[in-house]
């Protein structure tokens, strides 16, 4: 007699605990999700992309004060401190003076950013002038510059001063129909001699400085104080007459 031996068949669900169908459910589950998570990121960065540029050099805002805010600042008024967390702590804190002079306290960012503009961002300190001597009795001179590291118990009275003015050095060339495009046409042109012209816009506190001969610059004030900055122009343009 042969004793015929079979091997005992088990399922797909006996080995596994789960079924085919079970299978194919989760597998269609995690296709779902993939696609999905691929459609949510996509619509996020779609709308970060379309979302509008701020900080741009002629986004000056006219407060109901009658100051004005640009790059997020208001001159005469926004304390070092806020402007620092508004722009970043990467820049460079000091007194810029030459010998004889008083000098100014200044924080320079060499690489300012707002969409496709770049370039120099410099914030001149309203600093009482017996404050700023004081400074610079303690400050540390780098070696043959203009440049004096503060003191650092002289920190936190500089990071309560306000911003007294802002001049921006646009990396790109500004020529004046591209200014005028941008910021309207000027209450007044200043011509300074055959290389520089100002462009004064005194509502928004900007002096727009055109140079044949080296960058631009945009000086942003506080629109109170643009008078007397428009005064200090006159004699430069009455010499070269």
């Amino acid at each position: 007699m042969v004793i015929r031996y079979t091997a005992p068949t088990t399922s797909l669900q006996s080995q596994t605990g789960y079924s085919q169908e079970y299978m194919k459910y989760i597998l269609a589950l995690l296709i779902v999700i993939v696609i999905a998570a691929g459609l949510v990121f996509s619509g996020n960065g779609e709308h970060a992309s379309d979302a509008p540029v701020t900080g741009l050099p002629w986004q000056i805002d006219i407060l109901p004060n009658g100051n004005t805010r640009v790059f997020g600042i208001e001159p005469g008024q926004t304390p070092l401190a806020t402007a620092i967390e508004q722009l970043g702590n990467d820049m460079e804190l000091a007194i810029i003076a030459a010998p004889g002079e008083p000098g100014t306290l200044e924080a320079y960012y060499s690489h300012y950013s707002a969409g496709p503009i770049t370039g120099k961002l410099i914030l001149v300190m309203d600093t009482p002038a017996e404050v700023l001597t004081a400074m610079r009795g303690r400050a540390f001179q780098e070696g043959g510059t203009r440049r004096h590291r503060l003191h650092p118990d002289d920190l936190p009275v500089a990071y309560r001063t306000p911003v007294r003015a802002i001049t921006f050095m646009p990396s790109f060339n500004l020529d004046e129909a591209i200014a005028r495009d941008r910021f309207g046409t000027p209450a007044e042109t200043i011509q300074v001699n055959a290389q520089q012209k100002h462009l004064l816009y005194p509502d928004k506190g900007l002096d727009l400085i055109l140079n044949t001969d080296s960058r631009e610059l945009l000086q942003y004030l506080q629109p109170q104080a643009f008078s007397r900055h428009r005064a200090a122009l006159q004699p430069q343009s009455a010499g070269e007459e």
